[in-house]
């Protein structure tokens, strides 16, 4: 594919979603198409803290930094980040200005339509290795891009979303699973794989995140031995188990206090902490100050 071709695609692309998001309207914006969003940014930001779920994100214009982890991803103009697990972390916009604002558009990726696809495609091409991540940076391929062109352009013609915008979706994921980033996408979503073994537990940690938590027990409810669920959590997700079940706690402990008014004791308890002072330790170590302060700052 020519340079020319892809330039030109992405020019397009930038002028729709300025199209779409004015000077004014900031920020990660859900269209009328499901699991479509466009984001716009004028200037550049510290990090915040963001919930990564299964997407594709591709950057338009600027560039942005994704931390996950113990893993930094820094990604600009004609590249994409596809994440293959929900997994917590931080972004932050790097490069943006009013002239020249940051530009991306994002699809969340649907694991029912990666498993259809993947029963009516060829076997993972490769064998399955420890050095599979979870989360991918490359450059976006000139048929994503025109796929997304023709997504995005559906929102003028609001009658056509119902019947276009799933084959173009459903498109977009088949290009993914035969790109560079296939087999993330093909090895967590394959029953029987070791990948789609942590992905299973990342799962149980989401739903039992307050309950004490067994490494050990852990790895035997997804058939794995201590030492193989060790390796390939840490690859996968960057996160050891222990690590990510106190990410969960203190994500969902900062939305107890700032969504639904708890003090810390409660979110503390409610999450699983038994003790108050180690819980704001943590949550100062991860949000830079203690609960009170950091709920009454974000409130204002």
């Amino acid at each position: 594919m020519s340079t020319n071709r892809l330039e030109q695609t992405s020019k397009y692309l930038q002028e729709k979603l300025l199209q779409w998001l004015p000077e004014h309207d900031q920020g990660i914006v859900q269209t009328d198409i499901e699991g479509l969003t466009l984001s716009r940014y004028d200037s550049t930001f510290p990090p915040r803290k963001h919930f990564y779920q299964p997407t594709i994100t591709v950057v338009l214009q600027g560039i942005k930094r994704s931390v996950i982890g113990n893993e930094e991803y820094i990604y600009g103009r004609n590249h994409c980040m596809v994440v293959g697990v929900n997994l917590p972390g931080v972004y932050q916009i790097t490069e943006a200005s009013s002239e020249k604002p940051f530009l991306s558009v994002a699809l969340r990726l649907d694991k029912y339509t990666i498993n259809q696809l993947l029963t009516e495609m060829p076997p993972c091409s490769l064998p399955e290795k420890e050095n599979i991540p979870g989360i991918v940076v490359s450059e976006v391929s000139q048929e994503i891009q025109d796929a997304f062109l023709r997504l995005i352009e559906l929102l003028d013609n609001p009658t056509s979303i119902a019947v276009m915008a799933p084959m173009i979706i459903r498109e977009i994921h088949f290009l993914l699973l035969n790109s560079s980033q296939g087999d993330c996408l093909c090895f967590v979503n394959s029953t029987g794989t070791k990948s789609h073994q942590i992905v299973q537990a990342v799962q149980w940690l989401k739903e039992n995140y307050a309950q004490p938590l067994d490494v050990t027990s852990l790895a035997k409810l997804v058939n794995m031995s201590g030492s193989t669920f060790h390796r390939y959590f840490r690859q996968i997700t960057t996160f050891s188990p222990l690590q990510l079940q106190k990410q969960l706690r203190l994500y969902e402990a900062e939305r107890l206090m700032l969504l639904e008014g708890k003090n810390a004791k409660t979110a503390a308890f409610q999450v699983g902490y038994e003790s108050v002072p180690q819980f704001s330790r943590e949550y100062k170590r991860q949000f830079g100050a203690a609960p009170h302060q950091d709920i009454t700052k974000k409130r204002v």
